[in-house]
Formats: structure tokens, C-alpha cells, sequence
């Protein structure tokens, strides 16, 4: 796809081969085990009340993101988590079920 990217010289054509570029990166999310999602559990619950940093992996927009952080709060029963990020410190509200790997640093 990259030869193509020098006729990219109009918006429109440019925006096309920009989605169709983003298709084929796609991926589908990962399905988790009872035991792997347990182990998130309580690694996330250790990470909020010893306040360690942790490396996050969830799955958003068909993609796998990484990021590291601290956790700030969890809601077993709501289903979500909120992290701060380390660059930039910025709280993020997240559901468990996007989330598919915690570990510390």
C-alpha cells in the first residue's frame, strides 16, 4: 500500500486509501479465559492499593494498545476501570471487558 501513497494527491483519494490501509491492520479481540481474567482481577486490584505502575493492553477500534500506568479506581460490578497514564497524566474510563493484559513494570 505504500507505493500507492504518492497518487494519494487528492482529500478524497487520500481518505480511501487511508480506511483500506486501517482495514488490513485490523485485528479481532482477543477471547479471554476465566483463569486469564481472574489473574487481570487481581493483578489490577494489587496495582490500586499498592499504587504500582502497570503496562495496560486493551483492545479499541480494532486494535491492540499498549500503555502504562496507574490505576485509580476499579468497578468490579459496573464492569470498568479508571487508569491515569504516565505521559501525560490524563484519567481514562475504561470497560473490563476491552482490557486483555495487566502486568506490572
Amino acid at each position: 500500500m505504500k507505493k500507492w501513497r504518492p497518487f494519494a494527491t487528492m482529500p478524497e483519494q487520500y481518505i480511501g486509501l487511508q480506511e483500506i490501509i486501517n482495514k488490513q491492520v485490523e485485528v479481532t479481540q482477543p477471547v479471554l479465559t476465566e483463569e486469564q481474567m481472574e489473574q487481570i482481577n487481581f493483578t489490577l486490584i494489587e496495582a490500586l492499593h499498592t499504587n504500582k505502575q502497570v503496562y495496560l493492553t486493551y483492545y479499541k477500534g480494532g486494535q491492540c494498545i499498549k500503555e502504562t500506568g496507574f490505576i485509580q479506581f476499579v468497578d468490579s460490578l459496573g464492569e470498568l476501570f479508571v487508569f491515569t497514564d504516565d505521559i501525560f497524566e490524563l484519567k481514562n474510563k475504561m470497560g473490563l471487558s476491552e482490557l486483555i493484559d495487566v502486568q506490572f513494570v
